[in-house]
């Protein structure tokens, strides 16, 4: 027997169209905040540091081009390479959130704090709030003891007056501009349609995008880069966007069996459901870590290079690294697969507790159909999430790996077209437009619900 409620659900679910967006007014307003929101970001990624040089910064990123600089100027929307307020972006944050991440798994503490509900989940975000100051404060420091190394070593004066004014200046500024962003991306995810941070991380990917194609058909024009290399970069483009948006639907669903229970009329009837297993469980987290474990001595050879003697032993050594690690190079694109391969294993353990899982459908009752629940539904559940990661991981290192041969190829450097990017924007994209379908159908049941409401009253 069919359940009239649960087919109409069905019906509205199946018939969902944007065509009722213009009476969706809660939607408008949401969407219209999270336009301005993302506007107001984009208008401070070109606020420079007080007491830069600007003319002289775009030497210094055209020189250290290659090295884990890229990744966060195009995760910052080029805000890195304009030093602005918002250079190092919401990076502090995703970095500090992760540690605490992996610590809640890992100790035994925390990950009792973690099962506390609201409360616990709140510490955990304070802590991680701290943590993300703590981070943006030494990467500022960094950062402007960089520039003024950098005016002495090359002849150049990055900083107008340099000294420990500026410095304190610098990290205040930073810590004040990514602070600002983590409070826009919070109001964007209340206030807005959701997903504040990682939107504000998308925008800065989509907003070098434009540079990118620009730089590509000049290229073209100008005769530094053939017709057919243009064609292969956007057909490559255009398939890794289909074959991403495939992957991160692709799920493996486990059927769960609940015991019979007792209906109004009297009949048993067993509830079933599923446990949908994602193939990619572990996200962006691994190219992310990979890359920039592995770009980390790239950047820092770059930047101590210069002042150390090239005959020295040091010498040698960053010379060696520069040859073999440089970015592109065989021996960097096998240690970048096998990277993300590890974090992928490592971070769906600790994302996803087998044994947790089988408790609670254990406590609930449910089973998987053939498995005994308890221990047998733990092993079985590692087995399964096993199998699927090992797809998941080959799907992201083709997606990584590929477009880095490409450029190596070509001679492109072109990191918004990269693997690590694509993989942010298409999650995004698809959570968003998820987010939209999610407030439309909601209110299209609101609809439904007056409707009935109307019709009791009339009778």
């Amino acid at each position: 027997m069919s359940n009239p409620m649960a087919s109409r659900a069905d019906n509205i679910a199946s018939t969902l169209s944007l065509a009722n967006f213009n009476k969706a007014t809660e939607l408008k307003s949401r969407i219209w905040f999270t336009v301005g929101a993302l506007i107001v970001f984009r208008f401070l990624s070109f606020v420079p540091l007080p007491g830069v040089n600007p003319l002289v910064l775009q030497q210094l990123y055209a020189k250290t081009q290659g090295g884990i600089l890229d990744i966060f100027n195009t995760f910052s929307g080029g805000s890195l390479e304009r030093m602005s307020l918002i250079a190092l972006g919401v990076m502090p944050y995703i970095t500090a959130s992760i540690v605490v991440q992996l610590a809640a798994s890992l100790h035994p503490a925390l990950a009792s704090l973690k099962k506390e509900g609201e409360s616990g989940r709140k510490k955990l975000n304070q802590w991680t709030r701290y943590g993300a100051v703590l981070l943006t404060a030494i990467q500022g420091w960094a950062i402007a003891s960089g520039l003024e190394a950098y005016g002495t070593s090359a002849g150049l004066q990055a900083v107008v007056i340099p000294g420990m004014l500026f410095r304190v200046c610098a990290v205040i500024s930073l810590i004040g501009g990514t602070m600002f962003l983590l409070w826009l991306g919070e109001q964007i995810t209340s206030r807005g349609i959701g997903n504040g941070t990682s939107l504000i991380i998308m925008a800065g990917i989509v907003a070098q995008m434009p540079q990118f194609f620009i730089q590509l058909f000049e290229g073209g024009r100008s005769g530094s880069v053939n017709g057919l290399t243009i064609f292969a970069m956007v057909a490559l483009v255009v398939g890794m966007i289909l074959f991403i948006s495939f992957m991160e639907r692709a799920t493996r669903r486990l059927l769960i069996q609940y015991p019979k229970r007792a209906t109004q009329n009297g009949m048993m009837q067993a509830d079933r459901s599923h446990l949908p297993l994602k193939i990619n469980t572990a996200g962006v987290i691994p190219p992310i870590f990979a890359s920039s474990l592995l770009l980390l001595p790239l950047t820092i050879t770059q930047f101590a290079g210069k002042s150390v003697a090239p005959d020295s032993t040091l010498g040698n050594v960053i010379v060696t690294l520069n040859q073999y690690l440089g970015h592109g190079k065989p021996l960097y694109m096998a240690l970048y697969a096998l990277g993300i391969v590890f974090f992928c294993f490592f971070y769906t353990a600790v994302v996803f507790n087998p044994e947790e899982t089988a408790d609670n459908l254990k406590r609930n009752g449910g089973f998987i159909p053939g498995i005994r629940p308890g221990k047998n539904t733990s092993t079985y559940l590692d087995y399964v999430l096993t199998r699927i990661t090992v797809i998941g991981a080959a799907y992201i290192t083709i997606v990584c790996v590929v477009p880095e041969f490409f450029m190596e190829q070509t001679g492109l450097r072109l990191v918004v077209a990269g693997g690590t990017s694509l993989l942010i924007v298409v999650n995004v994209t698809v959570d968003t437009i998820t987010q939209i379908q999610s407030h439309l159908l909601a209110h299209q049941y609101g609809d439904l619900i007056k409707k009935a409401k109307l019709k009791g009253r009339m009778r």
